[in-house]
């Protein structure tokens, strides 16, 4: 049996590109868009939108992620192409005003979004985000051609075969540092059957260095722009890129009109979904 069989499996075509997620609640309840991490899909929503009664919650697997389709052969996962497709994405599921709920990446994409888009989103919840990771401008040229070689042994990887559901298991847990409930909630959108097992669904492409990054000053202009009220959760202890010098100044620029620090680890939205989900339900609760 699912572990999601309280949800409602969606999926959708737009443009170039085939989406599945989950939805919780009812259509005419105030709609809510929540993105997931790296690596992760819709699944790792479950726990939380269980405690956001209330409202509509639509949760995708993000381009290459659970049971999204790839991209096609050729292209590769820029976050402004997630931009784009979230704003199509809405479109067609007929959100012109949405709260904006991401984790991790997800919340570096939202952050991307509320900047450019800042009409669309009524509130913001980043859970260990801070907008996206940022890189030196002299380290340009070395980041290009690292990532251009990795793109061209691509095809000669060989993906890992995993014998059996177990493995995959034990596999993500020990990628993440996630319980066993934790970590069932990633694969079951997370794998498709293989030869002698199973292997991620997640496109390899997923997997490779990205060739530019955007400098700290870019992002902390971008940060600036946002103009919707923010919630940030952080985990406590800190994930190291959302402390120092570096995150104090993002915090700065974003200018959140609340910042909470819980105790455990990156996924907390995950592994301990009742304090993550009360503090959002408070927030969301707020006038515009």
């Amino acid at each position: 049996m699912s572990l999601f069989a309280d949800a409602e499996e969606w999926q959708l075509a737009v443009l170039e590109q085939t989406w599945a997620g989950l939805a919780w609640g009812e259509t005419d309840q105030p709609p809510a868009l929540l993105l997931h991490g790296w690596l992760d899909n819709a699944g790792s929503f479950g726990p939380l939108a269980r405690g956001l009664p209330g409202r509509r919650l639509w949760v995708p697997d993000l381009p290459g992620h659970g049971r999204s389709g790839h991209r096609p052969a050729g292209t590769w996962y820029h976050f402004v192409d997630y931009v784009s497709d979230l704003l199509a994405l809405t479109q067609a599921l007929g959100l012109t005003r949405f709260d904006l709920i991401g984790h991790s990446m997800g919340g570096a994409i939202a952050t991307l979004l509320a900047a450019a888009y800042p009409e669309r989103v009524r509130r913001l919840v980043l859970i260990e985000a801070l907008g996206p990771l940022a890189r030196p401008a002299e380290a340009c040229a070395a980041d290009l051609r690292r990532a251009v070689d990795a793109r061209l042994k691509l095809e000669h990887k060989q993906l890992k075969v995993h014998g059996d559901r177990s493995a995959a298991r034990r596999a993500r847990m020990q990628a993440n540092g996630l319980s066993e409930s934790a970590a069932d909630a990633l694969i079951e959108r997370a794998l498709m059957p293989a030869s002698g097992g199973y292997i991620w669904s997640s496109d390899p492409r997923q997997t490779l260095p990205t060739p530019i990054r955007g400098t700290e000053e870019q992002y902390l202009s971008l940060l600036g722009a946002i103009l919707s009220p923010t919630l940030a959760i952080f985990a406590e202890p800190a994930t190291p890129y959302l402390s120092g010098p570096d995150a104090e100044r993002r915090l700065a620029a974003l200018r959140p009109a609340q910042l909470v620090r819980l105790s455990g680890g990156h996924h907390l939205h995950l592994e301990n979904p009742q304090p993550v989900a009360e503090l959002i339900r408070e927030f969301l609760a707020g006038e515009e």
